[in-house]
């Protein structure tokens, strides 16, 4: 009995797989400049963003000094 459910299994991992490997085949991947333009813009975006919150950070911190 459980001889036939780990082979049952085996094969339906198998299976599995070789449709992941299928699947994967048809994306379409971004070629190596097209991924450094990509990377290099979510980089200087999220330095945009970290930049933005430390200046509203800071001007609201000196708000509340001021008030308390």
């Amino acid at each position: 009995m459980y001889l036939k459910q780990s082979n049952g299994m085996l094969q339906r991992a198998t299976k599995f797989l070789g449709d992941v490997r299928t699947e994967m085949s048809k994306v379409s991947w971004p070629t190596w400049p097209q991924l450094k333009g990509q990377t290099i813009i979510v980089i200087v975006v999220a330095i945009i963003f970290a930049v933005y919150i430390f200046v509203i950070d800071h001007i609201l911190s000196r708000l509340l000094d001021l008030i308390y």
